[in-house]
C-alpha cells in the first residue's frame, strides 16, 4: 500500500517549476532567433547600402536609413577650412580625426566632414585660410554615436566623443546641423599625405545563432532532467520484505 501511495503522488511543485523554466528557455531561443533574422537583414542592408553609386547629399540623406551609403560631395574651401580633432586610435595607432565643416550647395543643412585620420607623431596640420576653392569628394555617411556618460569633456579643438553640435558651436556654424557624419574616403589635402582618409569598418556582432543553440540546448537538457526525476518519483525502486519468521542465525559448532 505505501508503495503504491508512492507512486499515486505526482509531483505538482517540480512539474510547475520546470514548466516555468522551460517556457523561459523556449522564450529566449525564440527571441535570438528574432534576433538573427534582423542583424542579418541589417547587414544585407548595409552591403547593399555600400555598394550603391554615390549620389547627391539631398538625395542620401533623405533616405530612410542612409547609413552606409555614398554620396558625392562638394565643399568649397574644405581644403583649407577650420577642423577640431577627436582623439581616437587608427589601426591600433593612436591619434586624431580632422572634422570640418562642409555647406553642400543646394542642401540646407551644414554637414560634418570627417576629412581622416593623423597619427600622434604627426604636429602638423592642414592651414587654415579663408577660401572658395570647390574639393569634391566620395564620402560615406555614417551614424554619429552620442556621447557616452564617461566621455571627457572637450577641450578647445580637441574632442573626445563625437558631438556634432558641440564641435559645429566650435567652427563657428550658424544653423541646422545634419546628425550624420560624412567620412571622406578621398583627401581634402592630396598634397599633405600625414592625412588619412577613411570610413571605420563595420561593427556587427552577429553571435545570435550561439546564443539561440544555447538557450535551446538547455531547455532540452532540462526536459531530460525533468523526464529522468519524474520516473524516478513515479517508480521508486522496490525495497524487499523481510521475510515472515525469521532466519536463525548459524552458530559454531
Amino acid at each position: 500500500m505505501k508503495a503504491d501511495a508512492a507512486r499515486a503522488r505526482f509531483p505538482w511543485g517540480l512539474t510547475s517549476a520546470s514548466a516555468l523554466l522551460l517556457a523561459l528557455l523556449l522564450f529566449l531561443g525564440a527571441w535570438q532567433v528574432q534576433r538573427l533574422q534582423w542583424k542579418e537583414g541589417l547587414i544585407a542592408q548595409a552591403e547593399a547600402a555600400a555598394k550603391a553609386a554615390p549620389a547627391d547629399p539631398s538625395i542620401v540623406l533623405a533616405a530612410n536609413n542612409p547609413e552606409f551609403r555614398k554620396a558625392a560631395l562638394v565643399c568649397p574651401g574644405l581644403a583649407t577650412a577650420p577642423w577640431v580633432e577627436l582623439q581616437t586610435i587608427h589601426e591600433g595607432q593612436p591619434g586624431v580625426r580632422l572634422i570640418s565643416a562642409c555647406r553642400h550647395p543646394g542642401y540646407d543643412r551644414t554637414l560634418l566632414v570627417d576629412r581622416g585620420f593623423v597619427a600622434d607623431a604627426i604636429s602638423a596640420r592642414p592651414p587654415i585660410s579663408v577660401s572658395e576653392e570647390p574639393v569634391r569628394l566620395t564620402v560615406e555617411v555614417r551614424e554619429t554615436p552620442a556621447p557616452g556618460p564617461m566621455a571627457l569633456s572637450a577641450e578647445n579643438r580637441r574632442f573626445y566623443a563625437r558631438d556634432n553640435a558641440a564641435m559645429a558651436r566650435v567652427l563657428g556654424v550658424e544653423g541646422p546641423v545634419s546628425p550624420w557624419t560624412l567620412f571622406a574616403l578621398g583627401s581634402s589635402n592630396p598634397e599633405w599625405v600625414a592625412l588619412q582618409p577613411s570610413a571605420p569598418p563595420a561593427a556587427f556582432n552577429n553571435n545570435h545563432l550561439g546564443y539561440a543553440i544555447t538557450w535551446f540546448g538547455l531547455a532540452l537538457a532540462l526536459a531530460a532532467f525533468y523526464i529522468a526525476l519524474l520516473r524516478r518519483k513515479l517508480n521508486p525502486p522496490s525495497v524487499a520484505a523481510p521475510r515472515k519468521g525469521g532466519d536463525r542465525e548459524e552458530r559454531p559448532s
